[in-house]
């Protein structure tokens, strides 16, 4: 176990068993490393403002309020307002409700005047958006989850509509727009579907053969495609 999968692990089991103490030779024999690796562990999560404190006497240890959880509390101010305009993009998006749920979770677990100040600042940020912005359904995000054939009733650019069985390989958010990616039972290919075009989607029971999606099937002539999870 690398040394931040234990930092975790060691707010874990702490709220596991909190209010009552764990001592640091019962950590230490948990986690297989040293008395003295426990106690700087400890030491650096209470430095990021997770509330650990010490009890002292034979039956004593490492207590933590339950509360407590290991990466909202130790956000830097610019890194928990970094999070809140990240979500707060996604008003919008097929994502919003756990957008606003993320966002309302991060605040309850932080240490209350951090959670004050970032709220503070985050007012100060606005987005200028289309009057007339489509609004994705929500059933989008479950349709790119559920490892299942999904059945559109689908609305094109020219206003001609049709039912499709698809199954979802991905998506893709442009300029306000967000794009279903699935491999197209109708068409035989992969094709793109624009959230805000979906009339209903359906999650039917059926599992979908496993597909790989090649680079080529996203080529794209307007603009670079990044992962969410793309490096900076």
């Amino acid at each position: 176990m690398n040394r931040t999968d234990r930092l975790y692990a060691l707010v874990e089991e702490l709220r596991a068993v909190a209010p009552r103490p764990r001592s640091a030779r019962w950590l230490a024999e948990r986690f297989e490393v040293s008395i003295r690796t426990v106690e700087r562990d400890i030491s650096a999560l209470q430095q990021t403002g997770v509330p650990i404190w010490a009890e002292p006497g034979r039956t004593g240890g490492y207590v933590i309020d339950a509360s407590a959880t290991l990466g909202p509390a130790g956000f830097t101010l610019d890194e928990a307002l970094a999070v809140l305009i990240g979500l707060g993009t996604l008003r919008n998006s097929p994502f919003r409700h756990a957008a606003r749920t993320a966002s309302k979770k991060m605040l309850a677990v932080m240490p209350s005047e951090d959670a004050a100040r970032t709220t503070s600042l985050a007012s100060r940020v606005h987005f200028l958006e289309s009057e007339d912005e489509a609004v994705v359904p929500t059933a989008f995000a479950a349709a790119l989850r559920a490892d299942r054939v999904v059945r559109l009733h689908y609305q094109d650019g020219t206003g001609v509509e049709s039912v499709r069985d698809v199954e979802p390989l991905g998506s893709i958010g442009k300029e306000g727009q967000w794009y279903l990616i699935a491999w197209c039972r109708l068409r035989d290919g992969v094709r793109a579907f624009r959230g805000d075009r979906m009339l209903s989607v359906e999650v039917t029971d059926e599992r979908p053969p496993r597909r790989v999606l090649r680079p080529e099937d996203l080529e794209i002539a307007f603009g670079r495609l990044r992962s969410v999870l793309g490096d900076d």
